[in-house]
């Protein structure tokens, strides 16, 4: 007798112990999580993304604001080569952008803040070209492209961008598409994207070059009133020859249209924080449907391409 009562008071000490530890435990993590500035529940943080892709990272600050609503994703949309400049500065958790940090960046990160840069594609991007409404010529090789960009085409066509240094776009082009030619000094820049659409839309003779993100979703009502200004070209296709194509979901994924780029985030941020949580937001089923929704090819989940026939 006196042996199972020892056992049982043993064990009822042991199982106290065990649900005090668990008690602790439980304790201690909320309390270390409200401790921090910020989390994926509360707090604001300060990101740089890159002004072409304004539409859909207005929805992904949207849709996580809404399920988060003690969180403030503030986003300031710049070109390009300003949102890489600001790794550097304190205040920015984040940033949105077409290309992902080279060494330099990361060493000077590591030396400056202490922490390690992270970074990941979240979707495959395209370049655009629009034409004015009215004007006939809506199918491009990409020598015909290059032709344009360089002033050497055989009709008198100028290239207008979103900026003509430091964006994306231009950067892509210059990159991607030229490789070493030069742009010619004809090429127009506007201020924005919106911008490139509204030239366009009121220029015969020009030819705007923006990301499909400002233009590629038919049912977003904003698309839907630029899709009225301007015709979307169609460019030569990577593996059919004389076979056309525009940036449609389909042919940026299966990278058939020509100019297609990767979206990516920087994050900067030595704790499991609000940078973290939008990040994986973003990489993860939600963010990437939203991606899928904005006719971008997510990259993080599965993307599946059914045949359809297309009345246009």
């Amino acid at each position: 007798m006196m042996v199972r009562r020892t056992v049982s008071i043993g064990s009822s000490l042991f199982m106290f112990f065990l649900l005090g530890f668990a008690f602790e435990s439980c304790k201690s993590y909320k309390e270390k999580k409200d401790a921090l500035p910020d989390h994926a529940d509360k707090g604001s943080i300060r990101v740089s993304a890159d002004e072409t892709f304004k539409p859909i990272i207005d929805e992904m600050v949207k849709v996580y604001e809404s399920w988060h609503p003690a969180t403030k994703i503030n986003v300031d949309y710049k070109p390009e080569a300003a949102c890489l400049q600001d790794i550097l500065v304190d205040s920015v958790r984040m940033v949105i952008a077409t290309r992902q940090f080279n060494e330099y960046e990361s060493d000077l990160v590591a030396d400056t803040f202490k922490t390690e840069l992270k970074a990941m594609v979240l979707a495959h991007d395209a370049v655009t070209v629009i034409v004015n409404s009215l004007d006939t010529d809506t199918l491009f090789t990409m020598k015909d492209i290059r032709e344009v960009l360089t002033g050497k085409f055989k009709k008198n066509l100028i290239p207008v961008f979103d900026g003509v240094k430091a964006t994306s776009t231009v950067r892509f082009i210059i990159d991607s598409v030229l490789r070493g030619d030069t742009l010619t000094s004809r090429a127009m820049a506007a201020r924005s994207s919106e911008e490139v659409i509204d030239y366009v839309s009121k220029n015969r003779g020009v030819i705007g070059l923006i990301g499909v993100s400002w233009i590629g979703n038919p049912e977003d009502t904003l698309h839907e009133s630029f899709l009225k200004k301007v015709k979307v070209a169609r460019i030569e296709s990577t593996d059919i020859p004389g076979y056309y194509v525009k940036a449609y979901q389909a042919n940026i994924y299966a990278r058939r249209y020509p100019m297609v780029r990767d979206l990516d985030y920087i994050l900067k941020e030595n704790y499991n924080g609000l940078g973290h949580a939008f990040a994986n937001f973003m990489s993860g089923e939600i963010g990437q449907l939203i991606f899928k929704r904005a006719y971008l090819a997510p990259a993080q989940k599965d993307f599946g391409i059914r045949p359809v026939r297309l009345n246009e």
